[in-house]
């Protein structure tokens, strides 16, 4: 039987396919066609305006322009903190293809170390990729000329002019007017990212952080049209800046220069202020530093040094500094006699050079040894007599006097225009439970008579109360601003004084009592810093004070041969003219030995360069350059006072049962606490 053909090739078959196939690719494409109509029209018709303004915001930008920083002066116009026209690197990271790379090959351009990298790349990952970022701050000539040549290579990458904060003062100012420095992440949290738009610097210490709102000024902008590369082709609109406000200080730029020589390169502090609103005229700490180190980013060498230097420059210590205040404290405590009624205008003790608590064996010792006979309340503060103070601790109680002299601003903030203030300690029954978890002693109750033991006070605290008792009780808020300027056609509005208490002492004849006592220590015979009144034009009054550093029962040296860091502070707080006061001041000399050998020297020449032969300080520009008279006493030799203290060592009892928590502990003279004295708890404090 035959085989059927079959055949090789279907052609009506093939077409069939070839048609479905034909039909389902038009039907593909119409519809492909389709979406892209309806894409189309979308972006044509229904969403034109949102793409429309895109694409503008694509040739326009919106570019802020930062305002100048106001200019710090002090009071008679003396600029403290300027502006000065610099270039810097600006790199926008979203123009940046790879921003690794363009960095490594910027740097074979202009060199930037690894901090300032460092800082470009936190501020890249904390803020925007379309914002304009600084690189490097300060550029050259010759590196802004070089990088103009090789502008082309960097999309994304320009100098920009703009004004960078100059100290021309240097030290002298450092820890008053502060510093700027670079915003930082940290600084991203708590500014308002629309008003420091454009902005690279922020106040971070003194008067450039506290009056940071005042000095920042309020952001412009700008809006340019740019072409594909970014470049500005015009501007369309502009919104100006403006400008900070012009901050006056009450500080006397000659008088802090004078107040800097007077402490001849001795570690320690100095505040003056005037009594009759509060104002600073002069706020010093030395040793210092430059500012102008800070302002770009100090390097890490240079920040290392600071920290490690002698005397640590970067310390404040006339705000942050805590001092035993000992016998500087004796005027508020006899004050506190008085107006408490604890004691009268014509009390007297018999000083036999030494105190026992009724009842215990432990003594307390005055500086002179024999003691000083019969002494009033005058002769107490001339002489600085300790058993006058010893006695009246123990009448008036640890209670009262912690309430009364916390009046004066003691153990809190004086709530001056400066952040950072100590609040020193004036301790307590309640004070020493929480921090020790121990009872309150009437040994120390004796020893805080002349303010020992666990005291401290700041210069700031000092100075506020003496001149509270040089303006007649009459309490201000001190304060280092005097006025604000907002703009160039307007004068300098001066700031308001802040008077906390127009009467802190209630009966005025017991303030001319301790106001005569303050004047005898520097102008009568019996006076323990007598001779540094000599030759002066003007009667000044005020009180010294010795802080030591050492226990006198556990070393037996001198001050003369006492190892750097060992010898005694020493203190002097006063005022001047005395019968119209227009000075208070308060100086620590920490390496000084005695407060009448070096602090009331110190005090002295800053009352000369404020008072002297033109005896006026209003205007702050007369006499004032120089910071020491021909006729200012050179630093005396050992009072009689010092003497005393010296002569006495051997006067003290068991003191080893009494130090307080403070290893460094005791001032003037050496005492025991009371503590651990087994009838401690027979008298009352």
């Amino acid at each position: 039987m035959a085989r059927g053909r079959t055949p090789i090739k279907d052609q009506q078959a093939e077409a069939t396919l070839f048609q479905r196939r034909a039909v389902l690719s038009y039907v593909l494409m119409l519809l492909v066609f389709g979406v892209l109509l309806a894409r189309f029209g979308e972006l044509m018709i229904l969403r034109h305006s949102e793409y429309a303004a895109r694409s503008e915001r694509n040739r326009v930008k919106l570019q802020p322009l930062p305002p100048a920083r106001g200019l710090i002066l002090d009071r008679n116009g003396e600029i403290l903190a300027d502006n000065r026209l610099a270039y810097r690197l600006e790199l926008v990271p979203e123009r940046t293809p790879d921003l690794k790379a363009t960095l490594d090959e910027l740097s074979a351009v202009i060199a930037f170390d690894e901090d300032e990298r460092k800082r470009f790349l936190e501020l890249v990952a904390a803020r925007r990729r379309f914002q304009s970022l600084p690189l490097k701050l300060r550029l050259s000539d010759e590196e802004v000329a070089r990088f103009a040549l090789e502008r082309y290579r960097f999309p994304g990458v320009d100098v920009v002019p703009y004004l960078t904060r100059f100290y021309p003062q240097g030290e002298l100012f450092a820890h008053v007017v502060g510093y700027v420095g670079r915003i930082d992440p940290a600084d991203l949290g708590e500014l308002d990212a629309k008003r420091y738009a454009g902005t690279t610097h922020v106040g971070k210490t003194g008067i450039e952080r506290y009056y940071e709102s005042q000095l920042h000024g309020e952001v412009g902008y700008e809006k340019v049209e740019t072409n594909a590369e970014g470049r500005v082709l015009r501007v369309l609109e502009r919104s100006p800046p403006r400008a900070g406000d012009n901050v006056y200080l009450a500080i006397d730029a000659n008088l802090q220069r004078a107040t800097v020589a007077a402490m001849t390169d001795q570690a320690g502090a100095a505040v003056a202020i005037d009594p009759q609103t509060g104002e600073v005229l002069a706020f010093v700490s030395v040793p210092s530093f430059d500012a102008n180190l800070f302002v770009n980013g100090i390097s890490q060498a240079n920040y290392t040094a600071l920290l490690n230097a002698p005397g640590r420059p970067l310390f404040n210590r006339a705000l942050q500094g805590g001092y035993e205040p000992g016998s500087t404290l004796k005027p508020f405590m006899a004050l506190a006699g008085l107006e408490l009624g604890v004691r009268s205008a014509d009390y007297t003790i018999f000083s036999t050079g030494v105190f026992q608590i009724p009842g215990q064996e432990i003594t307390f010792r005055d500086w002179k040894r024999g003691g000083h006979g019969r002494i009033d309340v005058v002769e107490s503060l001339a002489q600085s007599v300790n058993s006058f103070y010893y006695q009246l601790a123990l009448d008036l109680g640890i209670d009262r006097m912690h309430a009364y002299l916390s009046r004066f601003g003691f153990g809190a903030p004086t709530g001056i225009d400066l952040y950072g203030e100590s609040a020193g300690i004036l301790p307590s029954r309640e004070w020493k439970r929480a921090r020790f978890n121990q009872p309150w002693y009437p040994g120390e109750t004796v020893i805080a008579g002349i303010r020992l033991g666990y005291n401290r006070a700041t210069l700031l605290q000092l100075a506020g109360a003496t001149a509270t008792l040089a303006a007649d009780g009459r309490h201000y808020r001190p304060r280092l601003v005097h006025a604000l300027r907002s703009s160039f056609d307007q004068p300098p509005k001066p700031l308001p004084a802040e008077l906390i208490d127009p009467a802190l002492v209630q009966n005025p004849a017991h303030l001319k009592l301790v106001q005569r006592g303050l004047e005898a220590v520097l102008n009568s015979p019996t006076g323990t810093a007598r001779a540094v009144a000599q030759g002066a034009s003007y009667r000044m009054a005020g009180k010294t004070g010795t802080a030591q550093r050492v226990s006198r029962n556990r070393d037996s040296e001198t001050q003369r041969t006492l190892r750097e860091g060992q010898r005694n502070q020493a203190l002097f707080v006063g005022y001047a003219p005395t019968e119209a006061p227009r000075i208070a001041i308060a100086v620590v000399v920490e390496q000084g030995g005695s407060g009448s050998q070096a602090a009331a020297p110190v005090a002295r020449r800053i009352f000369d360069a404020w008072l002297g032969g033109a005896g006026n300080g209003e205007s702050g520009t007369e006499n004032r350059e120089a910071a020491e008279p021909a006729d200012s006493p050179e630093p005396q030799a050992a009072s009689d006072e010092d003497e005393g203290r010296a002569d006495a060592e051997s006067g003290t009892g068991n003191r080893e049962a009494g130090d307080p928590a403070d290893p460094e502990a005791p001032e003037e003279p050496q005492a025991a606490t009371g503590e651990g004295t087994e009838n401690r708890e027979s008298v009352a404090p």
